[in-house]
């Protein structure tokens, strides 16, 4: 019995050091099913989406030096009345190629919740040029989502962060 504890005790600090999954391999909707409501029955009839860049890494030192960076996209509801539903989350390389899509369907986020997606430090398929495309829709007039990225990440003892704010690319109203 003791060896057993003893070996538990050794691993147990080798667990907390893996390397973190890509969560295009997690079912998001399990991670964030606190945040999720029920699909609306009424027709979606405002939609929008979102351009967010992010940085998977980043060039440093004129070039010599790349620093790689945890990505966090976060969706946050903005209505304190209203469910969002989050049609897509796509993610780019620099290249434009989608490197990941988030969700296998639509989902509903509660009002005032919020729904993340999580890059790990070294998954670095994005590059310097990432950037995610997020498509939402309400059931009518509703504040507009805040959409942004935080990067983490450091050389020796420098650490950085930093957040990138999605912008606009479309709003359709009622039709």
């Amino acid at each position: 019995m003791r060896f057993l504890a003893l070996l538990a005790g050794l691993l147990c600090p080798l667990v907390l050091v893996m390397p973190a999954r890509a969560q295009g391999k997690v079912d998001i909707e399990q991670i964030s099913a606190g945040s999720l409501t029920a699909m609306p029955k009424d027709e979606l009839a405002v939609s929008g989406g979102f351009y967010v860049p992010a940085y998977s890494s980043v060039a440093m030192s004129q070039g010599k030096l790349r620093v790689d960076f945890s990505v966090t996209l976060s969706v946050h509801n903005a209505s304190e009345t209203q469910a969002l539903v989050i049609r897509r989350i796509a993610y780019f390389d620099t290249a434009g190629k989608q490197v990941e899509s988030y969700l296998k369907a639509p989902v509903a986020l509660k009002p005032l919740a919020t729904i993340t997606v999580v890059i790990p430090t070294d998954d670095v398929r994005g590059g310097t040029g990432a950037n995610f495309i997020v498509d939402w829709a309400a059931t009518g007039e509703i504040a507009e989502p805040v959409v942004e990225a935080l990067m983490v990440g450091g050389v020796a003892n420098a650490h950085y962060a930093f957040i990138s704010q999605g912008r606009p690319t479309r709003t359709v109203g009622k039709k």
